[in-house]
């Protein structure tokens, strides 16, 4: 075996070895930490939602979830087939390329940053409900700091940590939720035909715009698969897990936001008499049906809730900057892993001390549509990943182990319901993706084009398919490639190379074919893939 080959092969190893975390998180826990990245949206979404279209907001709920379900569907099937951690970004990067990678990088940082802040924020309604009550005098902005200094030390602790936080922070919330709806339904003046009355007269537009706002609750769905890399039996808990959670979110958010409406009543009640939106919901739900005592038992477990919330968007957001870096497209620093906890202890700092600025000068509001305008773009692109995947299956070797039901229409149905919800947030939305397109492309171009190793990607083959003379050809020189390809290894030796192009009808010498057969072996490892030897027959047909 030569040098260079067993250099590979170490370097290959070495890489793998590299990039992978201890795998120790089970279906539960993937359902857990899914769920505690969701389930704070119910604790400040419900208000603003009613503010655009009143009390038929569930409905709102149930629309989203719609929009949701083919990402999640897509992403099943992609963490499947590519279950390491980074997530989004890295289907984003192996389908599109390096510089749409790095742009969605940097973007999906930028918005599971500014959801875990949003969380830190937006617990601060329901803290003064506790500290008052307690007669307690603190500074929220104190409180939200070192809430997030406690969660930046438990990410660094490592992810086992982190389940151990949030498995019972979970289940309690789940169980009050519970407890909640059980209790509006006894409640004096629960009348149903609030919610419904206000689902039949709303119009198209409202329930668009109000379902685009609530998008953000759903937007932890996914936030899973960014740490697919730890997750024990992939290819099968990370799809369940991600599908029964959000199954389980969309019914608790559209039960609550329903019996919320039907069961609270003053009419605009949402609307404090400041003319302020009331953020703290859930423990003005809680009081009216059950009493004071329990909204402050309420309204403390929606403090741990949206911290725990923080503290899963720590976890996830920080594989992001790990699986750029560990693709050449940030600095080395950031791909190394704590001996010791098994973390990527830099790219933990670095978010938490984003988290900390977007604390200080991001009103709660536009942290809300930043995080929702961004999180629909991705999804968009993550249904946009599996049809091109679908389309290049062969040349790429896409097999993943789950497929998503309902291909491609249920793919295009996320698309374009996603674009018609962006097109209800607003302009900070836009002016947010702007700036993640113009941060990542800088960041490419002044780094990570230096670094990179470019190969082709799905999409630029999905393109060639269409390029190509015709169908019936792509197929043939596909046919030819796997005919001569001995054993189904996906690679062609000297020999095989030169059996394929005499069945192209491309007449050259022994030595000649030698020499083409070196030139298109653009990685030198002695055999032609299926990317190469497609690279070789478009150059020969444009000549």
């Amino acid at each position: 075996m030569s040098t260079s080959k067993i250099e590979s092969i170490v370097e290959s190893i070495t890489e793998e070895v590299k990039s992978k975390f201890t795998r120790t998180i089970g279906l539960v826990g993937v359902i857990i930490i899914s769920l505690s990245a969701m389930l704070p949206g119910i604790f400040v979404t419900p208000t603003f939602a009613a503010e655009i279209m009143g009390p038929g907001i569930w409905l709102a709920y149930l629309f989203a979830a719609s929009v949701v379900l083919p990402g999640a569907l897509s992403k099943s099937e992609l963490s499947s087939g590519m279950p390491s951690s980074g997530g989004s970004y890295v289907y984003l990067e192996r389908t599109y390329g390096p510089l749409i990678g790095t742009i969605s990088g940097l973007g999906l940082w930028a918005s599971f940053l500014l959801k875990s802040a949003f969380s830190l924020i937006g617990f601060s309604a329901y803290f003064i409900v506790v500290t008052t009550y307690f007669d307690v005098d603190m500074e929220l902005l104190t409180l939200s700091m070192s809430a997030l200094v406690l969660i930046v030390v438990v990410n660094l602790l490592g992810v086992s940590k982190v389940k151990a936080v949030q498995a019972p922070i979970v289940f309690m919330t789940v169980a009050l939720l519970t407890v909640i709806c059980i209790a509006s339904l006894f409640a004096d003046g629960f009348d149903a035909s609030v919610p419904i009355n206000g689902a039949i007269n709303v119009n198209g537009w409202e329930l668009a715009e109000a379902a685009a706002f609530v998008f953000v609750a759903y937007a932890g769905v996914t936030k899973v698969a960014a740490i697919g890399g730890e997750v024990k039996n992939p290819e099968k808990n990370l799809p369940a897990g991600i599908l029964l959670s959000l199954l389980i979110a969309t019914v608790l958010y559209s039960v609550i936001a329903f019996l919320m409406m039907a069961a609270i009543p003053g009419g605009e009640w949402w609307i404090s008499t400041d003319g302020k939106v009331v953020e703290n919901p859930v423990f003005v739900f809680a009081e009216t049906v059950a009493g004071s005592k329990f909204g402050v038992v309420a309204a403390a477990l929606s403090v741990l809730t949206m911290i725990s919330m923080a503290l899963a968007g720590i976890l996830a957001s920080s594989r992001f900057l790990f699986a750029m870096a560990r693709d050449n497209l940030l600095p080395q620093a950031l791909e190394e892993v704590n001996v010791k906890f098994e973390t990527p202890h830099w790219p933990i700092l670095l978010t938490g001390i984003a988290m900390a600025l977007a604390i200080f000068f991001v009103p709660l509001k536009d942290v809300v549509k930043l995080a929702s305008g961004f999180k629909i773009m991705i999804f968009m692109l993550i249904n946009s990943c599996v049809i091109i995947l679908r389309r290049t299956s062969k040349e790429h070797d896409w097999n993943p182990s789950y497929n998503s039901p309902m291909y491609p229409y249920i793919q295009l149905w996320g698309i374009v319901a996603g674009a018609v919800l962006i097109a209800f947030i607003g302009n900070k939305a836009f002016i947010g993706a702007a700036a993640a397109v113009a941060a990542g492309a800088a960041t490419y171009f002044l780094y990570g084009r230096k670094h990179a190793t470019l190969q082709t990607t799905p999409v630029a083959s999905f393109r060639k398919q269409f390029q190509s003379p015709s169908p019936t050809e792509h197929e043939r020189r596909l046919t030819v490639f796997h005919a001569a390809d001995m054993g189904g290894k996906n690679h062609l030796t000297v020999r095989e190379f030169q059996n394929a192009l005499q069945a192209l009808g491309l007449s050259y010498t022994s030595d000649e074919s030698r020499v083409i057969f070196h030139a298109a072996d653009a990685d030198g490892n002695g055999v032609i893939d299926i990317d190469e030897f497609f690279q070789f027959i478009e150059t020969t047909s444009d000549e």
